[in-house]
């Protein structure tokens, strides 16, 4: 099958399922918030994978319990109605127990820094943001906030890739930490927010109240977050000298591969909407 295919499937289904899995709408959205964990523990696996080819890394179960303990909390004090901002307490604990274990396993200590730091980003990376498509299930009208998330970050993608590969021939390279992603591409996918944004809010003004140009920031925010989204892991890849995270998905690659947009836009589009137009601005 090839690359184009691929991608197209990816596209055709992936989008649909999880607009899916956001419908099921029970506790919380409870099928969108497993769907996050089993995500953050393949991409947590994928992660200590990749990380291990550069230094001897902490236990793979360490590094997944740590990272199941975030998404899991964030969904239960969605369920007691707790605050999110205790996370940052937890991920706060959780260094603190890197430190220990590493201060009590370790053979020697030459790259205990490193290991520590790697670790430590790691599950901010994936355990941590991931939790901010969990807290978007607090908000009044919350579905229609998260597929609108979804339909951003998957519309954004598939647009820079489609925009590359018509237009991009000639600009490729700006980007050194992904040679192949063009300016046409970049600008094709935050264009392409724009003008949903626009066009769903014509089509669904009783839905997504608020004023156009708030939409206007919020696409352009979530379609940036999302092209870095897909940046950094990259950056990521390259600094361990690894092409795929894994092999998971049909066309893209590992999870990682797959929701790397996905975690950096949705505290962004997270952010965006509590100020602009969850009322607090």
């Amino acid at each position: 099958m090839s690359n184009l295919a691929k991608r197209l499937m990816t596209f055709i289904i992936g989008l649909p399922l999880m607009i899916v899995f956001v419908l099921v709408k029970p506790y919380y959205h409870v099928v969108l918030q497993i769907v996050a964990i089993a995500a953050s523990i393949l991409s947590i696996n994928e992660y200590h994978n990749m990380v291990s080819n550069k230094i001897k890394f902490y236990p793979k179960w360490l590094l997944i319990g740590l990272n199941v303990l975030l998404t899991a909390l964030s969904y239960f004090f969605l369920i007691l109605n707790l605050s999110q901002e205790i996370l940052l307490w937890v991920y706060t604990f959780i260094v603190v127990i890197l430190m220990a274990v590493e201060c009590f396993s370790a053979e020697e200590f030459s790259q205990s820094v490193e290991k520590i730091a790697l670790a430590a980003f790691g599950i901010f990376y994936i355990g941590y943001l991931i939790t901010f498509v969990n807290r978007m299930c607090a908000f009044e009208n919350e579905t229609h906030i998260i597929v609108l998330f979804f339909v951003f970050v998957f519309m954004c993608d598939s647009a820079a890739w489609f925009f590359g590969m018509l237009f991009g021939k000639n600009n490729r390279g700006f980007f050194k930490a992904s040679p192949n992603k063009s300016i046409a591409g970049f600008i094709g996918g935050i264009a392409t927010d724009i003008a949903l944004a626009c066009v769903l809010k014509l089509i669904f003004p009783s839905i997504l109240e608020g004023t156009f140009w708030r939409y206007i920031i919020l696409a352009f925010g979530t379609a940036v977050a999302s092209i870095i989204g897909d940046l950094i892991e990259s950056v990521i890849k390259r600094s361990c000298n690894t092409k795929d995270s894994g092999n998971v998905i049909p066309g893209r690659g590992g999870m990682l591969d797959c929701i790397d947009s996905i975690v950096i836009a949705a505290p962004v589009f997270y952010i965006l909407y509590y100020f602009l137009l969850a009322g607090n601005f």
